[in-house]
């Protein structure tokens, strides 16, 4: 039995990098709500850090980026705080990352969401060109694992971008901005259940749920002045998804039913698709 703090080299491509367990939860309908509670937590966050001091966030939202990271990829397998805490972090900083460019660069959301839209699917060829496959399930590698969080953290960007640019530029405010994105997500699993292949509408989707919690964060957040929102303050929104957030990951940490199929313990025994292939019709995402 492999260690579990190391796995060995594929004998037949030991030029890859080192498998590893799988170090994604699988997708359940409550990975689809702490996602989208960590997205609407670091909208808010970013908003509320940055009304106290912009220097505070950036030194919070950049400090716990690579602190979520570091933890994350040093990891041998998937651990739900880990992982939380990390997509949490990212959320964070990509959320800054986003309104930096419109506030610093003075970037209309047009056009920062084109960009981050451009740079996603540049990340999303490459890593298909590279690894065969976008499929979470196959996050088996760190070179897999580097194209998974990179693809992330422009995902938060491009939804932060987005959920701005319906908001404000077209004046839809928070709210209805919310629902037509839910309404977006809807379609998406429509399309699914009508054929639309398992890893174009899971990566939709998850594009999708950024400007979603977004968007209702700040309508509870933002006043009526701004986006028609209800006003209870960015700082009481972002501890009270914080709580929610710690009570789910806690929930999944003792209970491990988002732990994917083929770990047990310690131990995962899912293993490394050869480069050029891709996942068998049918896989889940």
């Amino acid at each position: 039995m492999p260690s579990p703090h190391r796995s060995p080299r594929l004998k037949s491509a030991s030029w890859r990098p080192d498998p590893v367990a799988a170090k994604v939860p699988e997708i359940t309908a409550l990975f689809w709500v702490v996602k989208v509670l960590t997205t609407g937590m670091g909208e808010a966050a970013a908003d509320w850090l940055g009304g106290i001091s912009i220097v505070l966030a950036g030194l919070l939202g950049i400090g716990g980026f690579v602190l979520g990271m570091r933890l994350q990829l040093r990891s041998t397998r998937y651990r739900a705080w880990t992982y939380w805490f990390a997509v949490a972090m990212v959320a964070l900083f990509g959320t800054m990352v986003a309104d930096g460019l419109h506030i610093v660069l003075a970037l209309p959301y047009t056009v920062t969401t084109v960009v981050y839209a451009v740079a996603l699917a540049v990340v999303f060829h490459r890593w298909h060109r590279s690894e065969g496959t976008l499929s979470i399930h196959s996050i088996t590698t760190k070179r897999r694992e580097t194209y998974y969080w990179v693809t992330v953290l422009l995902t938060f960007a491009l939804g932060t971008a987005a959920g701005d640019l319906t908001a404000t530029t077209m004046h839809l405010g928070f709210f209805a901005s919310g629902l037509l994105f839910g309404a977006g997500i809807l379609l998406v699993l429509l399309a699914w259940r009508l054929g639309l292949g398992a890893i174009a509408a899971f990566w939709t989707a998850y594009v999708l749920t950024r400007p979603l919690g977004a968007s209702f964060a700040d309508w509870f957040g933002k006043p009526h002045s701004f986006g028609a929102g209800l006003g209870y303050g960015d700082g009481v929104v972002t501890g009270v998804l914080t709580l929610l957030i710690i009570g789910l990951v806690a929930y999944l940490a003792a209970s491990r039913h988002d732990v994917q199929a083929g770990e047990s313990g310690d131990v995962a025994t899912v293993h490394d698709l050869p480069v050029g292939r891709t996942v068998p019709e049918g896989d889940a995402v």
